[in-house]
């Protein structure tokens, strides 16, 4: 470890908070304070509740925090502003980058508007006609909230006649509800950490698509890592992850998410900045592909709230 872990003081590993995703915060939570801790990092596991979330913040006496709290209140950007009134440094994007980041129309809004490849798509309404937005974007397509991860209210949709109860399971979430077509050519995703793209993983899942259960509950989802894809496209693909993740203003580590066509081009599909620290967990297969394993990865994340880091506080 190349940095003296008592220089991180004392760390917050914020974690739970009150979105969806609560109980897989909780299980990141707890990898990354073990992790930390065997890497002799002073940290503790503090388990965000909303009505008391500004004096846990403050009556700690932590120096920094390590955010793994996924999703509505903690990937945000609320988070994050808070953070910053405190003057408590932090891991990941800022208010921008996070804000950004957990709305995936307005995400794509800026990455087409800089001629990045992104998954086509459009946001539905409760009167809009459904047969007509499934002529045009063709079958299969999913639906899905903006403003929700791990596949939450989530659905794929084979037939016209389903997009109506789709779209009630998405608008029960948070943020519009966007419709994009399936692609054929499968699912990848490239981490980022720092200034660098790590190995790109293709996920394989045993269900009909990469949902909640696939994603932390089942064993039988497969992730290739080397992914299979040839040099120079797998190239390709982690300088683009590079590009949306710096376009909404992402910063220290996150995910990025492409979905391939038939012919095997990628579009950039929608953006982590807060991404799983699981079991299951990508960011951490990703790095242990380049000899990096857990508390190396968190350490990592960590250092980039000191001052060499690119992060003083801000």
């Amino acid at each position: 470890m190349s940095t003296n872990p008592q220089r991180f003081g004392r760390v917050a590993v914020l974690m739970g908070g009150w979105s969806a995703e609560r109980e897989v915060s909780l299980q990141s939570g707890a990898a990354v304070t073990a992790a930390l801790q065997a890497g002799g990092v002073d940290a503790v596991a503090v388990d965000l509740r909303r009505e008391t979330v500004l004096e846990q913040l403050s009556s700690g006496g932590f120096d920094r925090c390590f955010l793994v709290i996924h999703g509505t209140g903690g990937e945000d950007g609320t988070l994050q502003a808070m953070l910053d009134l405190l003057d408590l440094p932090y891991t990941g994007s800022g208010v921008l980058g996070s804000a950004l980041g957990m709305d995936k129309w307005r995400c794509k809004l800026v990455w087409q508007a800089l001629g990045l490849p992104v998954v086509p798509g459009e946001v539905l309404a409760a009167d809009c006609d459904f047969d007509a937005a499934a002529q045009r974007l063709g079958l299969p397509l999913f639906v899905k909230p903006s403003q929700e991860g791990s596949s939450v209210g989530v659905s794929k949709v084979k037939s016209a006649d389903e997009l109506s109860a789709a779209y009630a399971a998405a608008a029960a979430c948070h943020g519009e509800v966007l419709a994009e077509p399936a692609m054929a050519g499968g699912d990848y995703t490239v981490a980022v950490l720092g200034d660098e793209a790590l190995p790109a993983i293709r996920i394989l899942p045993a269900t009909e698509f990469y949902d909640y259960e696939a994603k932390y509950n089942r064993d039988d989802t497969r992730y290739l890592c080397p992914c299979g894809l040839a040099e120079e496209a797998e190239q390709t693909m982690r300088a683009l992850a590079l590009q949306a993740f710096g376009a909404i203003g992402g910063k220290g580590w996150g995910r990025v998410d492409f979905l391939l066509d038939a012919e095997g081009t990628p579009y950039v599909a929608e953006v982590n900045t807060v991404p799983g620290m699981t079991g299951h967990s990508l960011v951490p297969m990703a790095a242990r592909e380049l000899g990096m394993d857990m508390t190396q990865l968190v350490v990592r994340i960590l250092e980039q709230t000191l001052p060499h880091g690119g992060r003083d506080g801000a």
